[in-house]
């Protein structure tokens, strides 16, 4: 359980009943949601778009080829139009036939929860909530499909680039869902950092690159103070272990400031990228925390500049 909320102004509040329902039909009506299998992921992205539309975004589908094979990203605009925006995505597909609770039908989750909240209340600069087709691995040992032209992040980011959008911010949500209050339920990729971070897998992250450290403390300041849920971050070479492993890389690729938002992926959740991936291991009160701080930061980084 999360501990009483801290002195401070009160975000709009993410609802982890929706966040369960929402997880549930991703993980268990559309499998298997990998490449292989582009109907199931039209289904999936069907689903997304149709909860985008009933919180009131204007939903487009964003068309991708790969193999003689057919895909699209689900994008949902909330608040005014023009050329600046933030960016929040999270990739809809899974690795090979698992059900990809936590990865990443958590983050997926996360954003029609946004929706709901910023067509309660829009925000006062133009969001892109963004679900991606093809960030997983075609198959073990190969790269992540993110890394490649045809990765739905790829796609989206060029698209902005070559249309002069401004993005103030990209947040990218991939696996948000898996806590532990158990001792030694945390690793981390590098042993010099063990003295930084919580031996126990009770909190959130935020993952940046060096040269972007203001971005990174101002997302970790917002999501700070909309929940009591510990967060906590780390900036790196892109080239350092875990640093560019999902869709935020392809922002960084376009000349865009983004970070990563995640439960540290294998690092805490052992089950990653098996058939333990379940919906009855995620924590959805902890989620709707990450949720509201995330909601929190958009609205940070919406603020107007000078």
């Amino acid at each position: 359980m999360l501990p009483d909320r801290p002195d401070g102004p009160s975000p709009k509040s993410a609802d982890p009943a929706r966040l369960l329902t929402h997880v549930s039909v991703l993980t268990n009506d559309f499998l298997p949601r990998n490449w292989e299998h582009p109907d199931n992921l039209s289904r999936a992205a069907a689903y997304i778009h149709d909860r985008f539309a009933d919180a009131g975004g204007i939903v487009t589908y964003q068309p991708i080829e790969m193999d003689r094979r057919f895909y699209r990203n689900v994008i949902a605009r909330f608040g005014p139009d023009g050329q600046e925006r933030i960016v929040v995505g999270a990739h809809y597909d899974v690795y090979e036939d698992f059900p990809g609770a936590d990865d990443n039908a958590s983050g997926v989750g996360g954003l029609i929860e946004l929706a709901h909240l910023f067509g309660r209340s829009p925000p006062a600069v133009g969001v892109e909530l963004v679900a991606y087709a093809l960030e997983e691995p075609k198959a073990p040992g190969e790269l992540g499909l993110f890394r490649t032209e045809f990765g739905g992040s790829t796609v989206h980011a060029r698209s902005l680039r070559q249309q002069g959008v401004s993005v103030r911010v990209a947040l990218v949500m991939d696996m948000i869902g898996f806590f532990s209050d158990e001792p030694a339920t945390q690793d981390v990729p590098f042993s010099i950092l063990k003295p930084f971070y919580p031996s126990r897998g009770n909190f959130i992250a935020i993952i940046g690159k060096f040269g972007q450290g203001d971005v990174v403390r101002g997302v970790k300041r917002a999501m700070r103070r909309a929940s009591p849920l510990p967060v906590y971050s780390m900036n790196g070479a892109a080239f350092l272990e875990g640093v560019d492993w999902s869709d935020h890389l392809n922002y960084w690729n376009a000349g865009y400031p983004a970070v990563l938002i995640t439960d540290t992926s294998f690092y805490r959740n052992k089950l990653y990228h098996s058939a333990g991936d379940t919906v009855d291991r995620l924590d959805f009160e902890r989620m709707a925390a990450v949720v509201q701080g995330v909601h929190a930061a958009v609205l940070a980084f919406a603020e107007p500049t000078e």
